[in-house]
């Protein structure tokens, strides 16, 4: 029985299979000088052929159909789409019913499921995330709400495990995503070793990554919004100057706020503010004191209290 089957589609997010088998065959290499077993695994397509990769690569692999049965853990790393045009696109292939139909059956073993990035939305195509918590790609969030209204979508997370359903984000949030499924698997001894050996550190949100305007980046609304806050700061905004901008009331645009970002106008402005800010210390040597002053608030106190809560960071460690 394998550990891990990864699978991978046509057109898959080439970093994240070759860093798969990387980082896979870098546990094998280290586990016996830890006196650990070694992570059995295989690479499979969905055809005899050689899968085609986003950037012109080749990949020799099994075929899935044929591959020996077991309940180990499949991983399946994220399609190389740049919007949610173009992801809706490429999950109406051929190939992704078949796909979905063999990862449903494999959850229904008893099997683990992994997906980073785009390939969240091929788990919810096998109908695998719902009623699950989840995080992908942080700028699909709003996608992936539309289409798995019955899943808890929290981009914020690097990586969500939920049952049998593993999920991680935006694309080299896979590596993420593979130190947690070794860890799960075969302890921190061996996944310490592995960020030792590759200088990988442990991430465990994508919080510090995430820009408001591009979280919902079809919504013209959300953009309007975004663009007033970040042009009036240092002045206090409100919500029911951002309901007066858009010219609705204030209980509309927190529904239509909460239903594009999953969560409410507040929220979005404490998020601008703190992007700002973010931006500030890691491009200007204005003081702490300063930063806080620019993007709106009191005292400093209440910049690095917004820090730690919002990217789990305080103003130094951004600016190391």
């Amino acid at each position: 029985m394998h550990d891990f089957t990864l699978v991978v589609p046509d057109g898959a997010f080439s970093s994240s299979v070759t860093l798969t088998m990387d980082v896979l065959s870098t546990a094998a290499k280290l586990a016996p000088r830890l006196g650990l077993a070694a992570p059995r695994w295989r690479v499979c397509g969905l055809s005899a052929r050689p899968v085609q990769l986003a950037n012109g690569m080749q990949l020799p692999a099994q075929r899935l159909s044929a591959a020996s049965a077991g309940l180990g853990c499949w991983i399946v790393p994220g399609l190389a789409v740049d919007d949610a045009a173009q992801l809706e696109s490429r999950l109406a292939h051929a190939d992704m019913a078949p796909l979905a139909a063999a990862l449903r059956r494999h959850a229904n073993k008893g099997g683990v499921v992994a997906a980073s990035c785009s390939a969240v939305f091929v788990l919810n195509n096998a109908g695998l995330i719902d009623g699950r918590r989840v995080t992908t790609t942080w700028w699909l969030a709003s996608t992936l709400r539309r289409m798995a209204p019955l899943a808890q979508v929290e981009p914020e997370r690097m990586v969500h495990e939920d049952g049998p359903i593993i999920t991680a984000g935006a694309a080299l949030a896979h590596m993420d995503l593979l130190l947690h499924l070794i860890r799960q698997r075969f302890g921190e001894r061996l996944t310490t070793a592995i960020g030792q050996a590759l200088l990988v550190e442990r991430r465990r949100l994508q919080s510090p990554y995430m820009s408001p305007a591009l979280m919902a980046p079809e919504s013209k609304l959300i953009a309007k919004l975004t663009t007033h806050i970040t042009s009036a700061l240092p002045a206090p905004v409100s919500v029911a100057t951002l309901a007066a901008q858009a010219n609705m009331s204030t209980r509309t645009l927190s529904r239509l706020v909460s239903k594009e970002l999953g969560y409410g106008p507040q929220h979005l402005i404490q998020s601008v503010r703190v992007n700002k800010a973010r931006a500030l210390l890691e491009n200007s040597k204005l003081s702490v004191e300063e930063v806080a002053s620019q993007v709106g608030l009191g005292d400093p106190a209440t910049l690095r209290r917004l820090l730690r809560r919002r990217l789990n960071v305080t103003p130094s460690q951004i600016r190391r």
